[in-house]
């Protein structure tokens, strides 16, 4: 395949630092990444996750969370019995 195009974009630098960390310890370079993004797009004939507004549950539960709110668990079991004592 012809490695001649070239794609420029501005990011947020600690998105970017942050992003570089994960794609590293999963032994991928920005490159390679970026190509396997473009490849699903054209598999998928679009892009290959959910892009939507969110409602405003969801709106609350992100303010509430950058607020320091919100619940913490140390385990799924641990949430998922905290679920059943909120359904009882």
């Amino acid at each position: 395949m012809n490695k001649a195009a070239i794609v420029q974009a501005r990011i947020d630098a600690k998105l970017k630092q942050q992003a570089d960390f994960i794609l590293h310890s999963l032994g991928l370079s920005a490159s390679q990444a970026i190509n396997a993004l473009y490849a699903q797009i054209v598999l998928q004939q679009g892009i290959p996750f959910e892009l939507k507004i969110p409602n405003n549950i969801t709106l609350q539960a992100i303010h509430e969370l950058e607020n320091g709110g919100g619940k913490t668990f140390s385990s799924f079991q641990e949430m998922t019995e905290d679920l059943d004592r909120e359904d009882a």
